[in-house]
């Protein structure tokens, strides 16, 4: 596993601190879910955008097919 160092705003830092004190959890383990999260978004925001498209033009693509 490879390892990243970020600088924060002391203010963003003292809110993830805070947050990650509410969960129980470290302020790693809180960023790396985080970034994890952030990561399998973007697959789940194109293929609802795709549904929605294709669903949109259901009788565009009838009538062109």
């Amino acid at each position: 596993m490879r390892s990243i160092t970020i600088n924060l705003r002391e203010e963003k830092l003292l809110q993830l601190q805070e947050i990650a004190g509410r969960l129980g959890v470290s302020v790693e383990v809180l960023a790396s879910l985080s970034i994890e999260e952030l990561l399998a978004e973007p697959d789940e925001k194109f293929e609802i955008a795709a549904v929605y498209i294709l669903n949109k033009n259901q009788d565009l693509y009838r009538r062109l097919a």
